[in-house]
């Protein structure tokens, strides 16, 4: 019998009898995400009907305008993951500080970082939108989660994953053994199997970056989308843009069909350039996802994988996409730095 049509929870049970030590808790907080997903993607479908469009009026932590549905976002998740006892902490894009797990819940053993509505400037416009979470182990000693359980490598995650809300809804996630995808089948209002063991292409024909910013960019990555324009039929050249500016969307994208995503650092003050992705609930959980499908994530300089966060929301550049593609950036990027 074929596993494509398989609903999410007999593929993670049959994936999790391969590891006998498994306890089922993993499992369970899956479930409750994807709990929280159906919900999420039940508002965003009908988000223009009722009163969830446009701004509440507040700025979040990075500064950037609170949408409605971002709250509604991030009140759900907490909502469906604060009590199953898998957790010992939340951190989210939309808060401040940990989000500690209510006395009165038991404690577990995970640790969840989530941004509860990735691309949310483009609500309104009804452009695809996502959910990005990351699972980390607790690392430290006692009941509740503490700051140092959540800045963790992004190698060290057990699980990351995300959450499409476009014509369909699509859930992609990894716990180090593969890429796998579901459709939300509506009809029946499970996730059902539909991308078995995602490989990016190890080389694409797209790139996706804002070339807005352009200017403000260092020189190798200027010559770089040069170079992905000139006509070279040995090569695939020229590259096709591809931009929505929805972060989640374009990463799957480009997953499936192969291609770069570039949000490099920005030199509008060269003393000192910034990235302007979040590493924890975006870039880290992202990069995971992309290694494991084959592909590759950087800042330009150092792996996405391998860098210590120092704080929640700890801002990098983000290259990420076919594995051959962001090698050629970077090769770039090392022959114009002086």
């Amino acid at each position: 019998m074929g596993t494509k049509g398989m609903s999410v929870l007999r593929h993670i049970v049959e994936q999790e009898r391969k590891f006998p030590q498994a306890t089922g808790s993993l499992t369970g907080l899956l479930m409750d995400l994807i709990y929280a997903a159906k919900v999420i993607s039940r508002e965003v479908n009908k988000a223009g009907l009722v009163d969830i469009l446009g701004l509440t009026g507040e700025e979040n932590i990075s500064g950037d305008e609170v949408k409605k549905l971002d709250e509604y976002a991030n009140d759900k998740l907490f909502n469906a993951m604060d009590h199953g006892g898998h957790l010992c902490a939340m951190a989210s894009e939309e808060n401040d500080e940990i989000i500690p797990i209510p006395d009165q819940f038991p404690k577990g053993k995970y640790v969840l970082l989530f941004d509860p509505l990735d691309g949310s400037s483009n609500i309104d416009a009804n452009v695809s939108i996502g959910t990005i979470f990351s699972i980390h182990r607790k690392k430290t000693d006692g009941e509740n989660g503490t700051i140092e359980d959540c800045l963790q490598k992004g190698c060290d995650q057990i699980a990351a994953g995300y959450i499409i809300y476009g014509s369909s809804t699509v859930l992609v996630y990894t716990t180090g053994q593969g890429v796998n995808g579901y459709t939300l089948d509506p009809s029946v209002g499970e996730f059902l199997l539909s991308h078995e063991d995602i490989k990016t292409p190890p080389k694409g024909k797209i790139y996706s970056a804002n070339e807005g910013n352009a200017k403000f960019w260092n020189e190798g990555t200027k010559k770089y989308i040069s170079h992905l324009k000139e006509k070279d039929s040995d090569t695939g050249r020229p590259y096709s843009l591809r931009y929505i500016g929805s972060l989640v969307s374009d990463f799957h994208r480009n997953l499936l069909y192969g291609g770069i995503f570039l949000y490099p650092a920005d030199y509008k003050d060269p003393k000192n350039p910034k990235g302007k992705l979040r590493l924890l609930y975006e870039a880290s959980p992202l990069a995971f996802i992309i290694e494991q499908a084959g592909g590759m994530a950087t800042t330009g300089k150092e792996n996405i994988m391998d860098i210590v966060p120092t704080e929640l929301h700890q801002k990098v550049p983000l290259i990420i996409g076919s594995k051959e593609d962001v090698l050629t950036y970077q090769k770039f990027v090392a022959d114009n730095t002086g």
